[in-house]
């Protein structure tokens, strides 16, 4: 799957709708196989104030922090020339897009899924968890649009509130404190700056010895739309 999203030749499909950036479904096509993919080029994003230039960079390193947990949550992702130019290539989820996280919250074999989906977005610091990002596709819960991820100053805003309070399954916890003692993956340091990287670590660290989920006692930490 990654041999088609590295060396595939692409065709753009059409831009997706509601997207705040610009993005598009692509095609990318090599003489075995093809795929679909979501294609955000740096060119068409929009200047943020307290984000830099190059959120696509962001979303392959939530990949990369995804995979550092071992929880593939995030669709494969990678960085690439495209017909709009450098930016990330995200395979495309055959998802129930009736589906998001209000939905999926009420059964209960999705549970652990979003547990991690909300222990993910602590540490990446996720600015923009809304309902809709998250995705039931035909083996899991994905969790997509990762492009707010990072920063050094605390910005999550999340729709997972639901375990609040509550101590963190065994599995998980074990996961985030192995991450947090363990040096940042060669490929994940690369795509943040040094202060980026120790505010990673630190939240991973306090999320550790919390040992359980936050509160939002002041009910601000939500995204919007939420869905």
């Amino acid at each position: 799957m990654s041999d088609i999203l590295v060396r595939g030749e692409v065709t753009v499909k059409g831009r997706m709708p509601w997207a705040s950036n610009a993005t598009f479904l692509v095609e990318l096509a090599l003489p075995s196989a093809t795929i679909l993919a979501v294609y955000k080029p740096e060119r068409g994003e929009r200047p943020l104030w307290d984000f830099p230039r190059g959120l696509y960079k962001r979303e392959l390193a939530a990949w990369h922090l995804s995979e550092a947990f071992g929880w593939g949550l995030v669709p494969l992702t990678i960085e690439r020339d495209g017909p709009y130019g450098e930016g990330s290539f995200q395979l495309f989820i055959e998802a129930d897009f009736e589906q998001h996280y209000f939905t999926l919250r009420e059964k209960p074999e999705h549970r652990a899924q979003l547990q991690r989906i909300c222990l993910f977005d602590l540490v990446a610091n996720n600015a923009d968890r809304k309902s809709g990002h998250c995705l039931l596709g035909p083996d899991g819960i994905y969790g997509v649009d990762n492009g707010l991820c990072f920063h050094v100053e605390p910005k999550l805003r999340t729709v997972i509130w639901d375990f609040g309070g509550e101590p963190i399954p065994g599995e998980m916890l074990a996961d985030v404190r192995r991450f947090a003692r363990a040096k940042l993956p060669k490929a994940l340091a690369a795509l943040l700056d040094p202060d980026e990287q120790r505010a990673l670590r630190a939240r991973a660290a306090a999320l550790a010895n919390a040992a359980c989920f936050p509160v939002d006692t002041g009910g601000l930490r939500y995204p919007w739309p939420l869905v």
